[in-house]
């Protein structure tokens, strides 16, 4: 018993000082992300490279400096190079209730084609979103420059299963500069409303303001459905006119691993110069798109993509009468929650010879493919 008296003092003796350091050491700092949860603010980002290469000279049609697309090709209109397509990064402050905001910055090639009018040329930076938000209940209001409520794909590459942008979404609007409303009516229901400077613009080109409403629907949970319309003045004089687009995207999930989207638009322009015989007329242009998407193991997802553009007078892509269709195969490898590469395959075909190869020969289809590496944190 004597001993054990003894062996216990002497491991209090030397435990003493190691509880008095441990009760000394100061607590370790708090990291970031801690930081960034405790101020109500969030910080996320993805980077997209690529490479693409296509049979056709999609390049030659793209003048000097320009900052127009060519043909039905938004992002991807490079022969055969690597890209870095965009570095995104979002910082957003949006609390439930109060006032709040978002900024959306986007680097990289693709920027030059989504920035709004006054356009820099060659730009390779873009403040693609940035607005102020007021939330009250189930009201909610934003006002800046915010992303379009058309169309099923977005600007911002990780929120596509395809790595190619869809015709139907060159078709529509990128961004809105305005005011804009929503309404949740409950979870099923909510409504929008808003007015802004029109398709792009940064400041109007005209004085007309161009108005906005949707709905977005959610009956049952594996459907949901987006309505969407605008109108108003585009253009500036003596070539000003109404335009009104319609827009409705739908996805189904018909079981797990299975999905669908359907996609349909059409487009109108008063006082447009006809290509055919230079008269005044209503222009118009509609297309439908369709999307099968099946995960075929937690880390394998394959994606099929069909749509087909009617462009009636030209107003879209330069050429009256000429109908599009494209078929797009996407594989996509999901190694992590942060990084995922995609492997692409596109045929693209009109009713006209819209397409030009590399000996300057007319053709009336397309071939690509692309490889695509996308970082999210």
């Amino acid at each position: 018993m004597k001993k054990l008296l003894i062996a216990s003092a002497v491991s209090a003796l030397f435990a003493a000082p190691a509880t008095v350091l441990a009760q000394a050491k100061p607590p370790a700092a708090p990291t970031l992300d801690k930081v960034l949860e405790a101020s109500g603010i969030s910080v996320s980002g993805y980077i997209d490279v690529a490479y693409t290469h296509a049979d056709r000279n999609i390049e030659a049609g793209i003048p000097a400096g320009s900052v127009t697309p060519v043909a039905e090709r938004v992002f991807d209109n490079q022969n055969n190079s690597f890209a870095l397509h965009q570095f995104g990064l979002t910082v957003a402050k949006q609390p439930k209730e109060g006032f709040g905001g978002l900024v959306n910055l986007t680097a990289g090639k693709d920027a030059q084609v989504m920035q709004s009018s006054p356009a820099a040329v060659n730009a390779t930076f873009d403040v693609t979103q940035a607005y102020m938000q007021y939330a009250t209940g189930p009201l909610t209001v934003i006002a800046g420059k915010y992303v379009t409520m058309h169309s099923t794909e977005v600007i911002a590459s990780t929120g596509n299963t395809n790595f190619s942008r869809s015709i139907l979404f060159g078709a529509v609007p990128f961004t809105h500069t305005g005011v804009r409303a929503t309404w949740a009516l409950s979870d099923q229901v909510s409504l929008m409303a808003g007015v802004n400077n029109g398709w792009d613009q940064l400041t109007d080109q005209n004085k007309g303001k161009t108005a906005e409403l949707g709905a977005a629907l959610n009956p049952i949970k594996p459907l949901t459905i987006t309505l969407s319309a605008m109108s108003g003045k585009e253009g500036t004089a003596p070539n000003e006119g109404t335009r009104t687009s319609l827009n409705a995207v739908a996805s189904y999930t018909i079981i797990d691993p299975l999905s669908v989207g359907l996609e349909v638009l059409s487009v109108s322009q008063d006082n447009f110069t006809s290509l055919v015989n230079a008269s005044t007329i209503k222009a118009k242009y509609s297309g439908v798109a369709g999307y099968v998407t099946y995960m075929f193991a937690p880390k394998f997802r394959g994606v099929v993509r069909v749509e087909s553009f009617n462009d009636k007078d030209g107003f879209h892509f330069g050429t009256a009468d000429t109908k599009y269709k494209e078929v797009t195969l996407t594989g996509a490898f999901l190694a992590s929650d942060s990084f995922e590469a995609r492997v692409e395959g596109r045929r693209d075909q009109a009713t006209n010879t819209v397409f030009t190869d590399y000996a300057g020969a007319a053709s009336k289809t397309m071939t690509s493919i692309a490889l695509q590496g996308l970082y999210k944190f």
